[in-house]
């Protein structure tokens, strides 16, 4: 099997609502949806999300990338997944939102291929995975509001982002555990919002309100200062921005930094380099959270559900990008049960039947 094209396509659909997290406000998911069609007629899905505000990167660069990237790749079998990772590492430093969706078109066609579901191929441990749902910054009144709507729904987790003023984010979150009650798991995220004495000190007051864990209280850059309120915080702590690929995630666990990482296939760059995440953190005794951009349309969350499935040290998602879109771009892929359950498709590969070519800018 042999790679033919690789085309590209530019996709942008609005929230429901904006998503203030203390880096900014997402308006909108942009996406770069690529297709990778081969000589024997089967084509793979992937998406390459650009998130500014976390990644860096923009849909410019990351289309010039990808086109980069087809020049190397044409000719080569899409199912060698190291050799093609090794393409493109060769070629280009960094650029995790590129490499994420060839990676995924990669691991697709190989489903397809094989004739086996995406988490089968990955590991097959379920294949179903839940996921919390996050609220976004805003009024202390607002955010307890959305949160009690999404438990309403059958949500059981929320993930609630904070990091903009200490009054503000204790106010919030009393907010939103007097709105939800005891009864649910309440994760932060402060986004690098904090620096580390006074995220230690702010994690002491929240710690009366039950809260399940921290992700990235400080900048991304503070090692020390993560390590810091490791040590020192009652609430367990998650690295997010500070964890972009293996060599990072032995870093972290190495130094105990941390008591968690989230993996977002944005910024590792897909599927193969989760898996060594996933692997240098289990061997560490360090559990794993699959996370998603703002921005990603879903067949990236596919993906990322189904590495979730499949392996158990996953033991964690915040998969919900998917609920906040006006419309999917595509058809297939996981179904929703119990309104916080994605299930993933027993058809090969993503299970995807198809991209929505209307909704391509």
């Amino acid at each position: 099997m042999k790679i033919t094209d690789i085309k590209v396509h530019m996709m942008q659909v609005p929230l429901v609502r904006p998503f203030r997290i203390s880096l900014g406000v997402i308006t909108h998911a942009v996406s770069c949806l690529v297709e990778i069609e081969t000589d024997t007629g089967i084509t793979g899905y992937g998406e390459g999300s650009p998130g500014p505000l976390i990644t860096g990167e923009n849909m410019p660069g990351t289309v010039e990338t990808l086109k980069v990237f087809r020049e190397k790749l044409i000719g080569m079998d899409p199912r060698d997944i190291e050799a093609v990772n090794a393409v493109m590492n060769r070629a280009v430093a960094y650029a995790g939102t590129a490499k994420a969706a060839v990676d995924i078109a990669c691991h697709d066609i190989l489903g397809k291929d094989s004739g086996l579901a995406l988490y089968k191929l990955l590991g097959g441990l379920s294949n179903t995975i839940e996921t919390d749902m996050t609220v976004g910054i805003d009024a202390p009144e607002i955010m307890a509001a959305h949160a009690k709507e999404h438990i309403k729904a059958g949500f059981r987790v929320i993930k609630t982002k904070v990091g903009t003023d200490i009054t503000e984010d204790l106010a919030r979150v009393k907010a939103i555990r007097e709105a939800v009650g005891d009864d649910v798991k309440i994760r932060l995220d402060a986004n690098q919002g904090w620096n580390a004495r006074e995220a230690v000190e702010l994690l002491k007051r929240l710690n009366e309100y039950d809260i399940e864990l921290v992700e990235q209280p400080v900048r991304r850059f503070d090692f020390e200062g993560l390590k810091y309120v490791t040590a020192n915080s009652p609430v367990p702590v998650m690295a997010d921005e500070s964890c972009w690929d293996s060599r990072d995630a032995l870093h972290l666990v190495s130094e105990r930094a941390v008591d968690f990482i989230n993996i977002k296939l944005m910024k590792c760059g897909g599927l193969w380099e989760a898996k060594k995440i996933v692997n240098i953190a289990e061997a560490a005794g360090v559990e794993i959270m699959l996370g998603c951009m703002a921005e990603e349309s879903g067949i990236a969350i596919n993906a990322a559900a189904a590495l979730g499935a499949a392996l158990g040290n996953i033991t964690r998602a915040d998969l919900d990008a998917s609920f906040s879109l006006k419309e999917l771009p595509y058809e297939g892929g996981f179904t929703i049960e119990n309104t916080k359950d994605l299930v993933l498709s027993e058809a090969p590969g993503l299970g995807l039947s198809r991209l929505k070519e209307e909704m391509f800018q």
